[in-house]
């Protein structure tokens, strides 16, 4: 096991670096990281004290400084440390501006700025949140996508990761007791998409949430007879209407809600 100290530096929320530092370290294994997170890093004084904790836990520095002064402070220690400092946002900022014929706007966050988008994004988690787990069928044509499936066949959370991408999203349960309401039907604006996993996978994942809950784990919601029956009930329900089917069952929940983006957008044309 490989011991590494990371350390991330932003002046701004510090989420893009995670995110690159996460997708880097997925490509590796047995790598014990310790990670050491820096957000809203705007002044001298600040950056000083990190040096200092920097010094006392060597490993990779990886930062995005705006500021020419600051970025210049902490190249130099970590040069003087023999500490390898990325700033992995300048290749593509420096071909752009070549293509664009621009400098950058030196100005921390500003993906962040409060635009159209982000309010979309915030109105698109609120209608999310409220329309989970068949609640609010009666506005589901304000919706940009409907997702249906069997219980714990991940639709709250694609549907959350969808609202996030600034999708409205509604996800409704099927189950084979209880007809889903006819609204579902007679959709026009938003896309229905089912979602569907194997039998084998829906037992193991529901074995373990009843385990979660100290339920007892022997019921008919982990019956083997009585899943394959709802998995096809779905399944027949999805080919019926003509729904498009996502297999959720070896795919991450960012998987499945960029193949929801995919039909959205291979819809609209």
């Amino acid at each position: 096991m490989i011991r590494l100290h990371l350390h991330l530096l932003s002046d701004s929320t510090g989420e893009t670096l995670e995110n690159i530092a996460k997708a880097a370290l997925a490509q590796y294994d047995d790598v014990e990281t310790i990670r050491h997170f820096w957000p809203m890093v705007r002044s001298e004084a600040h950056l000083e004290r990190i040096l200092q904790e920097i010094a006392q836990n060597p490993g990779l520095v990886l930062f995005t400084l705006v500021n020419a002064d600051m970025r210049r402070i902490l190249e130099a220690q970590c040069r003087a440390l023999g500490l390898a400092a990325v700033a992995p946002l300048d290749p593509v900022t420096d071909v752009l501006s070549g293509l664009l014929g621009q400098a950058a706007k030196a100005r921390p966050g500003r993906q962040h700025m409060l635009d159209a988008a982000y309010f979309a994004r915030v109105e698109a988690i609120h209608y999310t949140m409220a329309h989970d787990d068949g609640v609010g069928h009666e506005d589901w044509e304000e919706a940009d996508i409907v997702l249906a499936g069997v219980s714990r066949s991940s639709k709250t959370p694609t549907s959350i990761y969808l609202a996030n991408r600034g999708y409205k999203t509604a996800n409704i349960p099927i189950v084979l007791e209880v007809p889903p309401p006819p609204a579902l039907f007679s959709l026009k604006h938003p896309l229905v998409v089912g979602l569907t996993t194997s039998a084998d996978r829906l037992i193991q994942v529901r074995r373990n949430r009843l385990l979660s809950l100290n339920q007892a784990p022997e019921t008919a919601y982990v019956d083997q007879d009585a899943v394959s029956r709802e998995v096809a009930y779905a399944r027949r329900m999805f080919a019926d209407n003509g729904w498009p089917v996502i297999d959720v069952t070896r795919r991450s929940i960012e998987e499945t809600a960029a193949a929801v983006i995919g039909l959205v957008q291979e819809r609209r044309g």
